[in-house]
């Protein structure tokens, strides 16, 4: 893997990664609001690129591994599931904000910073978290997500999307104490 600066702040109530991304800042925004570039490391699904537009999310984690990776067991009812979140924040290329479970489970705000002509430094927030629970949840989340992106702007491999979500979730558990 590229040499990237991880710097992860996991607490009860926010969340705060920090990762350089070896790609120029305009690519990492398409890689944020373009559905398939998104659907490669996230959840694609429509964008309506405004403040108060939808970002669609569509949860089809099997096509973030490289090979023929199953769904662990509890996150296999999932699959296919569809809904949108609500952009508070729309600046291109420097920042996407939106909600999470319709501002219920916080927002989110995605920060990008240009620092050489082919590298960027992303700063995602995830706050107004209800809990330990929901760090540990969303912390192993994002950290995998996190790194699949960091990959797939890097041209390397993701051999199995499940492998790097258990080891950011445990490390967002052990980070607040579960």
């Amino acid at each position: 893997m590229v040499d990237t600066l991880a710097a992860d702040t996991i607490t009860p109530q926010m969340l705060r990664f920090e990762r350089d991304l070896a790609a120029p800042i305009e690519t990492v925004w398409q890689y944020l609001v373009d559905p398939e570039l998104r659907a490669r490391w996230f959840m694609g699904g429509p964008t309506e690129p405004q403040v108060g537009g939808k970002l669609g999310m569509t949860f089809n984690h099997r096509n973030l591994s490289d090979g023929d990776v199953p769904d662990p067991e509890r996150y296999a009812k999932n699959q296919g599931k569809a809904w949108s979140e609500t952009i508070t924040r729309f600046e291109p290329p420097h920042f996407l904000a939106f909600t999470w479970d319709n501002g219920d489970a916080g927002e989110v705000t995605i920060e990008l910073f240009a620092f050489a002509p082919d590298r960027t430094r992303l700063v995602l927030t995830h706050n107004r978290l209800r809990g330990a629970a929901d760090a540990r949840n969303f912390g192993g989340g994002w950290g995998a997500h996190l790194e699949v992106l960091q990959r797939r702007l890097a041209g390397e491999p993701v051999d199995n999307f499940w492998d790097l979500h258990a080891a950011a979730e445990k490390r967002a558990a052990d980070a607040v104490g579960l």
